[in-house]
């Protein structure tokens, strides 16, 4: 049927454990994986701030609304490159550095944009701190997964909740205190956060480099060269488009197609990325006993479903049921596909890692692109259909996927 591809990509388990990677748990680094926790807390607070702090940057600087396509540009095109650097290094030297530097380029970029004078000084930080994120984020998943061998699919839903209440803080955050302290004060308060994570990254115990004698070319090329990689890249290509896409047009289909008011598409915006975080917890409660493929099958379904209801929805309460099981349903699904990634290229994670999230950030950038271009002749429920095909195609990948990890009968 299939064929197998771990014995040519994963490493030896009694090879592995001997470099004390394997055999490792949360609970032998306690303190290392409150701090990867934070550092998914941070990633989500880069995430979310851009959007959050988008409006008071227009009144403090006072570029045009047309320029803000080009700031997104620059920040995503630091995240991506971020996302390529981090997996080699980690492989060869282990996480530490790449961790401490990151956060670092993080609080420094948030440190710089308070005291930006003029749009290029704003790009450069935007451009350091989409660099810093996209390290972060790559390099925190990648640990977790090295150090919960037993346990990928539970870690890492666990982790993506951590980075949902980064991401829903910082615009509770800003719209509770922008006009009490100021911009600039604000950003210096995202600073002082993330150098709280530094410094929990600075005296957590790490495990070994997975490669500390050098890495071996043509093992890691086989990786490389992998289908399976390209087939996990490209269904995170698929569902980091969705999020995407999902996040940031369903307030305005709302507002177009139910004449929904702002305030209420924004509770309903809300109540999708709540249903996401609450899936999130309940996958990794359940994890261990359903097989990651169905999962991801059935979440994928879930999604589709509720894609379709969204876009013929005739009034706010089924627009409202749909957003939130689009959001149970794309729950699953990042994750879940990381824990399977790790677990085939377990001995070249960071690599690994780093090619999946330069696909899954192209195709976060793409979708939502798309819809907008299809939005413009055709109206954003047609957009959504972009959505509909995507959950589809992550639906077909994931069986393709299984059909490849499938033993020769």
């Amino acid at each position: 049927m299939g064929h197998q591809v771990t014995d040519n990509v994963k490493a030896d388990p009694s090879d592995f454990s001997s470099r004390g990677t394997m055999n490792s748990a949360p609970e032998r680094y306690p303190a290392l994986t409150i701090s990867i926790f934070a550092g998914a807390f941070v990633f989500g607070i880069v995430m979310s701030s851009l959007g959050s702090l988008l409006p008071a940057l227009f009144g403090a600087i006072g570029f045009a609304k047309a320029d803000a396509g080009g700031v997104f540009l620059i920040m995503n095109l630091g995240m991506l490159a971020g996302s390529l650097v981090f997996g080699p290094i980690c492989d060869r030297f282990g996480f530490r550095a790449t961790l401490l530097v990151s956060t670092l380029l993080i609080a420094g970029a948030f440190s710089t944009l308070s005291a930006a004078a003029g749009f290029g000084a704003i790009l450069l930080s935007l451009c350091v701190l989409g660099f810093g994120g996209g390290a972060l984020n790559g390099s925190t998943n990648a640990l977790l997964n090295d150090i919960s061998p037993d346990r990928r699919g539970r870690a890492l839903n666990l982790l993506g909740i951590f980075f949902g209440f980064g991401a829903l803080f910082t615009p509770f955050f800003i719209g509770s205190w922008l006009e009490m302290i100021g911009l600039r004060f604000i950003l210096l308060s995202l600073a002082i956060l993330t150098l709280v994570s530094f410094a929990l990254f600075l005296v957590a115990q790490y495990p070994a480099a997975k490669h500390l004698a050098g890495l071996s070319w043509p093992s890691c090329r086989r990786a490389l060269k992998s289908p399976l990689l390209l087939l996990f890249g490209l269904l995170l290509f698929f569902e980091s488009g969705n999020e995407f896409t999902v996040g940031g047009w369903i307030s305005t289909y709302l507002g177009d197609h139910l004449g929904t008011a702002p305030r209420m598409a924004a509770y309903i915006l809300a109540g999708y990325w709540a249903a996401m975080m609450i899936g999130r917890f309940a996958v990794s409660r359940v994890a261990s006993r359903i097989s990651p493929s169905t999962l991801v099958i059935v979440s994928a379904l879930i999604a589709l479903s509720a894609s379709l209801g969204l876009i013929f929805a005739g009034n706010v309460v089924v627009a409202t049921v749909s957003a939130a099981l689009i959001g149970l349903g794309f729950a699953a699904v990042f994750p879940t596909t990381l824990a399977q990634a790790g677990e085939t290229f377990a001995d070249y994670s960071g690599t690994a890692f780093s090619i999946i999230f330069a696909m899954a950030l192209t195709g976060g950038m793409t979708a939502p692109w798309l819809v907008g271009r299809i939005a413009q002749g055709h109206g954003v429920g047609a957009g959504f259909w972009v959505t509909v095909a995507s959950c589809a195609a992550i639906a077909i990948l994931q069986w393709i996927i299984r059909l490849r990890q499938a033993p020769e009968v």
